[in-house]
Protein backbone atom coordinates (compact mmCIF):
# COMPACT_ATOMS: atom_id res chain seq x y z
CA UNK A 1 0.00 0.00 0.00
CA UNK A 2 2.82 2.36 0.85
CA UNK A 3 4.33 1.78 -2.59
CA UNK A 4 1.11 2.93 -4.26
CA UNK A 5 0.98 6.01 -2.05
CA UNK A 6 4.62 6.77 -2.87
CA UNK A 7 3.99 6.41 -6.62
CA UNK A 8 1.02 8.80 -6.42
CA UNK A 9 2.96 11.31 -4.35
CA UNK A 10 5.93 11.26 -6.72
CA UNK A 11 3.76 11.03 -9.84
CA UNK A 12 5.91 8.14 -10.99
CA UNK A 13 3.89 5.08 -11.95
CA UNK A 14 4.33 1.47 -12.99
CA UNK A 15 2.36 0.39 -16.06
CA UNK A 16 0.66 -2.47 -14.21
CA UNK A 17 -0.99 -2.62 -10.80
CA UNK A 18 -2.74 -5.60 -9.25
CA UNK A 19 -4.83 -5.05 -6.12
CA UNK A 20 -6.05 -8.38 -4.76
CA UNK A 21 -7.40 -10.03 -1.61
CA UNK A 22 -10.51 -10.16 0.55
CA UNK A 23 -10.56 -6.61 1.90
CA UNK A 24 -12.95 -4.95 -0.57
CA UNK A 25 -13.01 -1.53 1.10
CA UNK A 26 -9.25 -1.00 0.82
CA UNK A 27 -9.14 -2.33 -2.73
CA UNK A 28 -11.85 0.11 -3.74
CA UNK A 29 -10.16 3.02 -1.96
CA UNK A 30 -6.79 2.41 -3.59
CA UNK A 31 -8.35 1.79 -6.99
CA UNK A 32 -10.01 5.21 -6.70
CA UNK A 33 -6.70 6.80 -5.65
CA UNK A 34 -5.01 5.32 -8.71
CA UNK A 35 -7.87 6.41 -10.96
CA UNK A 36 -7.65 9.99 -9.71
CA UNK A 37 -3.87 10.04 -10.10
CA UNK A 38 -3.60 8.27 -13.45
CA UNK A 39 -6.73 9.45 -15.26
CA UNK A 40 -8.26 12.36 -13.36
CA UNK A 41 -11.37 13.56 -15.21
CA UNK A 42 -10.28 12.08 -18.54
CA UNK A 43 -13.14 9.79 -19.57
CA UNK A 44 -12.07 9.39 -23.20
CA UNK A 45 -8.90 7.47 -22.32
CA UNK A 46 -10.25 5.62 -19.30
CA UNK A 47 -11.81 2.17 -19.80
CA UNK A 48 -13.49 -0.35 -17.51
CA UNK A 49 -13.94 -4.11 -17.84
CA UNK A 50 -15.56 -6.37 -15.26
CA UNK A 51 -16.34 -10.03 -14.79
CA UNK A 52 -15.21 -13.27 -16.34
CA UNK A 53 -15.16 -13.70 -20.09
CA UNK A 54 -13.88 -10.20 -20.87
CA UNK A 55 -12.51 -9.82 -24.45
CA UNK A 56 -8.74 -10.07 -24.01
CA UNK A 57 -8.06 -9.45 -27.70
CA UNK A 58 -10.11 -6.24 -27.60
CA UNK A 59 -8.24 -5.09 -24.50
CA UNK A 60 -4.87 -5.68 -26.16
CA UNK A 61 -5.98 -3.75 -29.28
CA UNK A 62 -7.14 -0.91 -27.05
CA UNK A 63 -3.87 -0.97 -25.11
CA UNK A 64 -1.95 -0.60 -28.39
CA UNK A 65 -3.94 2.52 -29.31
CA UNK A 66 -2.21 5.78 -28.43
CA UNK A 67 -4.12 7.99 -25.97
CA UNK A 68 -6.10 10.84 -27.54
CA UNK A 69 -4.78 14.26 -26.49
CA UNK A 70 -3.57 12.82 -23.18
CA UNK A 71 -0.50 11.40 -21.52
CA UNK A 72 -1.98 8.03 -20.71
CA UNK A 73 -4.62 5.48 -21.54
CA UNK A 74 -5.80 3.66 -18.38
CA UNK A 75 -7.59 0.31 -18.37
CA UNK A 76 -9.33 -0.91 -15.21
CA UNK A 77 -10.14 -4.63 -15.00
CA UNK A 78 -12.19 -5.96 -12.09
CA UNK A 79 -12.72 -9.59 -10.99
CA UNK A 80 -11.83 -11.02 -14.38
CA UNK A 81 -10.72 -14.43 -13.13
CA UNK A 82 -7.73 -14.17 -15.48
CA UNK A 83 -5.34 -14.69 -12.58
CA UNK A 84 -6.77 -18.16 -12.07
CA UNK A 85 -7.12 -19.30 -15.69
CA UNK A 86 -7.03 -18.13 -19.32
CA UNK A 87 -4.67 -15.25 -18.58
CA UNK A 88 -1.73 -16.43 -20.67
CA UNK A 89 -2.50 -14.25 -23.71
CA UNK A 90 -2.68 -11.08 -21.65
CA UNK A 91 0.42 -12.13 -19.70
CA UNK A 92 2.37 -12.44 -22.95
CA UNK A 93 1.27 -8.96 -23.98
CA UNK A 94 2.17 -7.40 -20.64
CA UNK A 95 5.73 -8.62 -21.01
CA UNK A 96 6.24 -5.72 -23.41
CA UNK A 97 3.13 -3.53 -23.34
CA UNK A 98 2.62 -0.05 -24.76
CA UNK A 99 4.38 2.39 -22.42
CA UNK A 100 1.52 4.92 -22.64
CA UNK A 101 -1.06 2.35 -21.43
CA UNK A 102 -1.60 1.61 -17.77
CA UNK A 103 -3.45 -1.37 -16.29
CA UNK A 104 -5.14 -1.53 -12.88
CA UNK A 105 -6.42 -5.00 -11.97
CA UNK A 106 -8.69 -5.50 -8.96
CA UNK A 107 -9.20 -9.17 -8.14
CA UNK A 108 -10.71 -11.20 -5.32
CA UNK A 109 -9.00 -14.48 -6.20
CA UNK A 110 -5.58 -14.97 -7.71
CA UNK A 111 -3.36 -17.97 -8.28
CA UNK A 112 0.20 -16.94 -7.43
CA UNK A 113 1.42 -19.74 -9.70
CA UNK A 114 -0.31 -18.33 -12.80
CA UNK A 115 1.72 -16.78 -15.60
CA UNK A 116 -0.29 -13.55 -15.40
CA UNK A 117 0.41 -13.10 -11.69
CA UNK A 118 4.12 -13.75 -12.16
CA UNK A 119 4.22 -11.30 -15.05
CA UNK A 120 2.56 -8.57 -12.99
CA UNK A 121 4.98 -9.21 -10.16
CA UNK A 122 7.97 -8.84 -12.45
CA UNK A 123 6.70 -5.96 -14.60
CA UNK A 124 4.46 -4.06 -12.17
CA UNK A 125 3.15 -3.93 -8.64
CA UNK A 126 1.02 -6.60 -6.91
CA UNK A 127 -0.45 -5.64 -3.54
CA UNK A 128 -2.50 -7.97 -1.35
CA UNK A 129 -5.29 -6.42 0.71
CA UNK A 130 -6.11 -8.84 3.52
CA UNK A 131 -8.14 -8.47 6.70
CA UNK A 132 -6.67 -5.84 9.00
CA UNK A 133 -5.71 -6.66 12.59
CA UNK A 134 -7.84 -5.45 15.48
CA UNK A 135 -5.49 -2.65 16.59
CA UNK A 136 -5.36 -1.21 13.08
CA UNK A 137 -9.13 -1.32 12.82
CA UNK A 138 -9.58 0.34 16.23
CA UNK A 139 -7.27 3.19 15.18
CA UNK A 140 -9.19 3.56 11.93
CA UNK A 141 -12.53 3.65 13.75
CA UNK A 142 -11.24 6.27 16.21
CA UNK A 143 -9.75 8.35 13.39
CA UNK A 144 -12.95 8.22 11.33
CA UNK A 145 -15.01 9.31 14.32
CA UNK A 146 -12.52 12.05 15.21
CA UNK A 147 -13.03 13.61 11.77
CA UNK A 148 -16.68 13.96 12.73
CA UNK A 149 -15.81 15.48 16.10
CA UNK A 150 -16.57 12.34 18.07
CA UNK A 151 -14.58 10.27 20.56
CA UNK A 152 -14.68 6.59 21.49
CA UNK A 153 -12.86 4.65 24.21
CA UNK A 154 -10.72 1.65 23.33
CA UNK A 155 -13.15 -0.68 25.11
CA UNK A 156 -16.09 0.71 23.15
CA UNK A 157 -14.12 0.50 19.91
CA UNK A 158 -13.56 -3.18 20.68
CA UNK A 159 -17.26 -3.62 21.43
CA UNK A 160 -18.06 -1.94 18.12
CA UNK A 161 -15.76 -4.32 16.22
CA UNK A 162 -17.28 -7.31 18.01
CA UNK A 163 -20.56 -6.28 16.39
CA UNK A 164 -19.27 -5.51 12.90
CA UNK A 165 -16.54 -8.07 12.30
CA UNK A 166 -13.37 -7.19 10.39
CA UNK A 167 -14.83 -6.36 6.97
CA UNK A 168 -14.06 -2.67 6.45
CA UNK A 169 -17.03 -2.08 4.13
CA UNK A 170 -19.35 -3.29 6.86
CA UNK A 171 -17.48 -1.23 9.46
CA UNK A 172 -17.82 1.88 7.30
CA UNK A 173 -21.57 1.29 6.92
CA UNK A 174 -22.01 0.82 10.67
CA UNK A 175 -19.88 3.92 11.40
CA UNK A 176 -22.12 6.01 9.16
CA UNK A 177 -25.18 4.75 11.05
CA UNK A 178 -23.49 5.42 14.39
CA UNK A 179 -22.43 8.96 13.42
CA UNK A 180 -25.95 9.79 12.26
CA UNK A 181 -27.48 8.35 15.42
CA UNK A 182 -25.06 10.29 17.66
CA UNK A 183 -25.40 13.55 15.74
CA UNK A 184 -25.82 15.65 18.89
CA UNK A 185 -23.24 13.81 20.99
CA UNK A 186 -19.45 14.01 20.89
CA UNK A 187 -18.84 10.74 22.78
CA UNK A 188 -19.82 7.29 21.48
CA UNK A 189 -21.13 5.12 24.32
CA UNK A 190 -21.62 1.37 24.65
CA UNK A 191 -25.37 1.98 24.73
CA UNK A 192 -25.16 3.80 21.38
CA UNK A 193 -23.31 0.85 19.87
CA UNK A 194 -25.73 -1.72 21.28
CA UNK A 195 -28.69 0.29 20.02
CA UNK A 196 -27.69 1.07 16.46
CA UNK A 197 -25.06 -1.42 15.27
CA UNK A 198 -26.04 -4.62 13.54
CA UNK A 199 -24.01 -7.54 14.90
CA UNK A 200 -23.05 -9.35 11.71
CA UNK A 201 -21.90 -12.68 13.08
CA UNK A 202 -24.51 -12.68 15.86
CA UNK A 203 -27.25 -12.37 13.25
CA UNK A 204 -25.89 -15.46 11.53
CA UNK A 205 -25.78 -17.35 14.82
CA UNK A 206 -29.37 -16.30 15.62
CA UNK A 207 -30.53 -17.49 12.18
CA UNK A 208 -28.56 -20.70 12.62
CA UNK A 209 -30.28 -21.44 15.94
CA UNK A 210 -33.60 -20.61 14.27
CA UNK A 211 -32.88 -23.18 11.57
CA UNK A 212 -31.93 -25.72 14.24
CA UNK A 213 -35.20 -25.05 16.07
CA UNK A 214 -37.22 -26.05 12.99
CA UNK A 215 -34.85 -28.92 12.12
CA UNK A 216 -33.68 -27.32 8.88
CA UNK A 217 -30.27 -28.99 8.57
CA UNK A 218 -29.44 -27.55 5.17
CA UNK A 219 -30.11 -23.94 6.21
CA UNK A 220 -28.15 -24.27 9.45
CA UNK A 221 -25.13 -25.66 7.62
CA UNK A 222 -25.39 -23.03 4.87
CA UNK A 223 -25.23 -20.28 7.49
CA UNK A 224 -22.25 -21.98 9.10
CA UNK A 225 -20.39 -22.21 5.79
CA UNK A 226 -21.16 -18.54 5.13
CA UNK A 227 -19.46 -17.65 8.41
CA UNK A 228 -16.47 -19.80 7.49
CA UNK A 229 -16.32 -18.00 4.11
CA UNK A 230 -16.27 -14.71 6.04
CA UNK A 231 -13.19 -16.10 7.83
CA UNK A 232 -14.85 -16.42 11.19
CA UNK A 233 -12.97 -18.91 13.36
CA UNK A 234 -14.93 -22.13 14.03
CA UNK A 235 -14.09 -21.87 17.74
CA UNK A 236 -15.56 -18.37 17.88
CA UNK A 237 -18.70 -19.67 16.14
CA UNK A 238 -18.85 -22.50 18.68
CA UNK A 239 -18.50 -20.00 21.53
CA UNK A 240 -21.35 -17.89 20.12
CA UNK A 241 -23.61 -20.93 19.66
CA UNK A 242 -23.01 -21.87 23.30
CA UNK A 243 -23.61 -18.27 24.38
CA UNK A 244 -26.86 -18.11 22.39
CA UNK A 245 -28.11 -21.35 23.96
CA UNK A 246 -27.24 -20.03 27.43
CA UNK A 247 -29.16 -16.83 26.74
CA UNK A 248 -32.17 -18.81 25.55
CA UNK A 249 -32.05 -20.93 28.71
CA UNK A 250 -32.02 -17.84 30.93
CA UNK A 251 -34.75 -16.08 28.95
CA UNK A 252 -36.94 -19.18 29.00
CA UNK A 253 -36.53 -19.59 32.76
CA UNK A 254 -37.12 -15.91 33.58
CA UNK A 255 -40.18 -15.74 31.33
CA UNK A 256 -41.55 -18.87 33.01
CA UNK A 257 -41.04 -17.18 36.41
CA UNK A 258 -43.10 -14.21 35.26
CA UNK A 259 -40.41 -11.57 34.68
CA UNK A 260 -41.20 -8.74 32.24
CA UNK A 261 -39.10 -7.84 29.22
CA UNK A 262 -37.20 -5.00 30.91
CA UNK A 263 -36.20 -7.22 33.84
CA UNK A 264 -35.20 -10.04 31.51
CA UNK A 265 -33.05 -7.65 29.48
CA UNK A 266 -31.32 -6.40 32.64
CA UNK A 267 -30.71 -9.84 34.16
CA UNK A 268 -29.50 -11.49 30.94
CA UNK A 269 -27.65 -8.35 29.79
CA UNK A 270 -29.19 -8.11 26.36
CA UNK A 271 -30.69 -5.06 24.60
CA UNK A 272 -34.39 -4.69 25.55
CA UNK A 273 -35.46 -4.61 21.89
CA UNK A 274 -34.07 -8.15 21.40
CA UNK A 275 -36.03 -9.74 24.26
CA UNK A 276 -39.13 -10.61 22.24
CA UNK A 277 -36.98 -12.26 19.58
CA UNK A 278 -35.24 -14.38 22.22
CA UNK A 279 -38.55 -15.29 23.87
CA UNK A 280 -39.93 -16.40 20.51
CA UNK A 281 -36.86 -18.47 19.72
CA UNK A 282 -36.66 -20.00 23.21
CA UNK A 283 -40.29 -21.13 22.97
CA UNK A 284 -39.33 -23.55 20.22
CA UNK A 285 -36.97 -25.48 22.49
CA UNK A 286 -37.45 -27.58 25.59
CA UNK A 287 -35.20 -26.80 28.56
CA UNK A 288 -33.66 -30.26 28.20
CA UNK A 289 -32.78 -29.56 24.56
CA UNK A 290 -31.00 -26.32 25.43
CA UNK A 291 -29.13 -27.94 28.32
CA UNK A 292 -28.09 -30.75 26.01
CA UNK A 293 -26.92 -28.24 23.37
CA UNK A 294 -24.73 -26.42 25.92
CA UNK A 295 -23.24 -29.74 27.05
CA UNK A 296 -22.51 -30.71 23.42
CA UNK A 297 -20.78 -27.34 22.85
CA UNK A 298 -18.44 -28.13 25.75
CA UNK A 299 -17.77 -31.61 24.34
CA UNK A 300 -17.10 -30.19 20.85
CA UNK A 301 -14.56 -27.74 22.29
CA UNK A 302 -12.88 -30.54 24.22
CA UNK A 303 -12.69 -32.68 21.07
CA UNK A 304 -10.83 -29.90 19.25
CA UNK A 305 -8.48 -29.13 22.15
CA UNK A 306 -7.50 -32.78 22.53
CA UNK A 307 -6.98 -33.18 18.78
CA UNK A 308 -9.69 -35.78 18.31
CA UNK A 309 -11.48 -33.59 15.74
CA UNK A 310 -10.67 -30.60 13.54
CA UNK A 311 -12.38 -27.36 14.47
CA UNK A 312 -14.50 -27.07 11.28
CA UNK A 313 -15.83 -30.63 11.38
CA UNK A 314 -16.40 -30.42 15.13
CA UNK A 315 -18.90 -27.56 14.73
CA UNK A 316 -20.50 -29.27 11.73
CA UNK A 317 -21.14 -32.37 13.82
CA UNK A 318 -22.47 -30.23 16.65
CA UNK A 319 -25.02 -28.59 14.36
CA UNK A 320 -26.11 -31.97 13.02
CA UNK A 321 -26.34 -33.58 16.47
CA UNK A 322 -28.34 -30.72 18.00
CA UNK A 323 -30.81 -31.09 15.15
Amino acid sequence: MQRIIHHIKENQFQNIYLLYGDERYLKRQYTEKLRAALAGDDEMNTHFYEGKGIPVGEIIDLAETMPFLAERRVIFINDSGLFSSAGEKLAAYLEDCNETTFFVFTESDVDARSKLFKTVQSKGIAVEFGAQDENTLKRWVASTLAKEGKRITENNAQLFLSKTGTDMENIQTELEKLISYCLDSDVITAEDIETICTPQITNHIYAMIDAISVKDTQKALELYYELIALREAPMRILFLIARQCNILLQVKELKHRGFGNQDIAKKVEIPPYFVNKYISQASRFKVSQLNNAVRQCVEAEEAVKTGRLGDVISVELLILSVL
